[in-house]
Order: C-alpha cells, then structure tokens, then sequence
C-alpha cells in the first residue's frame, strides 16, 4: 500500500520527538476504527481509556492532543459520510495496476449507488492547504487506489479524498491532478 517515495516529515526535522509522531499516528488511525462502535456519548472516556494504556507510553498531556484529534474527526459534522452506515473501515483492496501487483488497507471507503469515495487518514501537521501541495507519494498511493476501485466498480466515478486529522479537513483530489501521478 505504499507507492515508491520517501515520506515527507511530520515535524521539523531539528527536534527530537522520540518516535512520537509514528505512534501518534497509528494511535489516531487505531481510534478513527474502533471508537465508531462504541455509544458517541461514551467515545471521550474509551479514548481515554485507551491511551492511558501504559504500552503507549503517553504522558497526559500527549494522550488529550490525540484524543481532542480523533474525537474531533468523528464529530465534525461534514463527515457524517464517510463515518455513516455507507463507509467501510480498513477495506482491504488488491490488484494489479500497469502490471504491477498492490495490496492495501483503504482506511474509510464509501461506496453507494452513484459513486466511490475513498478516504486516507493523514495525521501529518501541518497539513498542505492545496491538493497541489500534496506530498506525490500520497497522490501516487490515490491514484492507485482510484485505479483498482475503478475497475471494481466501472459503473461509477471513483472519487478520492484525504482527511487531515489536523483540523481536521478533508480534501478532494481533482481527478487531472490523480491522473498526472496514475501507476
């Protein structure tokens, strides 16, 4: 699921996060899955719960950033798509696109009679402002996905977008734009 290219840093490159940012992440996307099936009144508290486990080795103030994200994500009110009954959490997705083979983990798929829409979690900050400030590793790993759905679902358009959890926002990719960077 990740195309050739280096990712882009999260963070400055001169300060030291111990390896913070990676686990944030993962502790942010691990959220974005598993608080959809608890109450939405409960969510604060299993969030809590959950990363006050020692293993993440949080201290309490890193522990409500990432909970005020994720929670964020979940309640703003433009993502009640994505996060609804129509959208699919971690869909595994393979294929061979121009002849070469991909294996992945879409992170929200929305599928519905008149269109596709795939979504990636990105937990980097600052977030770019404009599509065309995207890192090309995402919109290569976009268009690939944009690629294989299509040819799941030829019936519809495939449209992608990412959500930045920083904000949060989400971002439609412009088909042209997925073009220039397609496997």
């Amino acid at each position: 699921s990740r195309p050739d290219g280096e990712e882009p840093p999260t963070v400055s490159p001169l300060g030291g996060d111990d390896g913070l940012r990676f686990r944030r992440g993962r502790l942010i996307h691990a959220l974005l899955q598993t608080l959809l099936q608890v109450a939405p009144p409960v969510r604060p508290a299993a969030a809590a719960a959950f990363l006050a486990r020692r293993v993440h080795g949080l201290d309490p103030a890193a522990q409500a950033a990432i909970a005020a994200e994720t929670l964020a994500v979940l309640g703003h009110p433009e993502f009640g798509t994505i996060f609804g009954p129509a959208g699919w959490a971690e869909v595994p997705l393979v294929g061979t696109i121009g002849g070469r083979a991909i294996s992945a983990q879409v992170d929200r798929l929305v599928v519905t009679p008149e269109a596709v829409l795939v979504v990636d979690f990105k937990t980097n900050r600052p977030a770019p402002n404009d599509p065309s400030a995207v890192p090309a590793i995402y919109l290569r790993q976009m268009a690939a996905y944009r690629q294989a759905l299509g040819a799941i679902y030829p019936d519809r358009p495939v449209r992608c977008a990412l959500l930045w959890t920083d904000g949060p926002r989400l971002m439609p990719l412009p088909d042209p734009l997925l073009e220039k960077h397609a496997p």
